[in-house]
């Protein structure tokens, strides 16, 4: 619709789009600390669907509710990214984590259990497991950006495009580097336990909740959030010692 100077009513457009906004806040906010409001994962949403209408263009081959998916979903990342929800402390817990995963697997020469990286942590291994589930919502930033909306604006297509802005679109080195990182992170998935691999499989691909993907390995839905933070810890240490 428009007004009557003849531009478009962006009260229309965002009352049109508002459920797709919904939708994505939701699908962010089921995987986030209750801490996190809806609202404002909704009003970043809202801002992203007014920077994609300003930017769409109609002959660049995707639909606008394609184009503006992928714009509402990156700004309500930005949005988290900038608000900094994640304590300082936990951070440092999560990267703590890596790093007992990353010694311990460079002396064992294979992914360290559950036990062996309580014990590299000089934790207990029910202090250990609380500790994953509380890493559950500092690691979905960065884990969620590899599952993008409809395949589109993943986490490894936004390294593939820093690369190539890095070293050009047509650099020969820009898009070998593009294609290894690729290669690195599908190996990283694939040297996971089989465990891990299927919990991400279940969470992001075939999209099920905590508690749908505890049904299917007969758990608790606090040992899928524990399993799955451990699955990222593991592909975060991994790519950065490739990287």
């Amino acid at each position: 619709m428009y007004t009557a100077r003849g531009t478009i009513d962006k009260s229309h457009l965002l009352q049109s789009h508002l459920p797709m906004v919904r939708r994505i806040a939701l699908q962010l906010a089921a995987r986030l600390p209750a801490s996190v409001q809806l609202d404002d994962l909704v009003q970043a949403g809202m801002v992203g669907l007014l920077d994609a209408w300003n930017r769409y263009q109609e002959d660049g081959g995707a639909s606008f509710e394609t184009f503006a998916g992928q714009r509402v979903r990156g700004a309500m990342l930005d949005e988290l990214r900038a608000g900094d929800w994640g304590s300082r402390s936990l951070r440092q817990a999560g990267r703590r984590v890596e790093r007992a995963i990353q010694a311990v697997g460079h002396r064992l020469g294979r992914a360290p259990t559950e036990a062996e990286i309580a014990r590299e942590l000089q934790m207990g291994l029910p202090q250990y497991q609380s500790l994953l589930q509380e890493l559950q919502g500092s690691q979905l930033v960065y884990a969620d950006d590899w599952s993008g909306e409809d395949g589109e604006n993943t986490f490894v297509d936004q390294h593939t495009r820093n690369l190539r802005a890095q070293h050009g679109e047509d650099d020969p080195m820009g898009q070998l580097l593009a294609g290894e990182f690729r290669e690195h992170l599908a190996a990283a998935i694939t040297a996971l336990p089989e465990r891990d691999q299927l919990v991400l499989s279940l969470y992001y691909e075939q999209e099920l909740n905590l508690r749908e993907i505890g049904a299917v390995l007969e758990v608790s839905q606090s040992r899928v959030c524990q399993l799955h933070s451990q699955a990222v810890a593991r592909l975060r240490a991994t790519l950065q010692d490739v990287l």
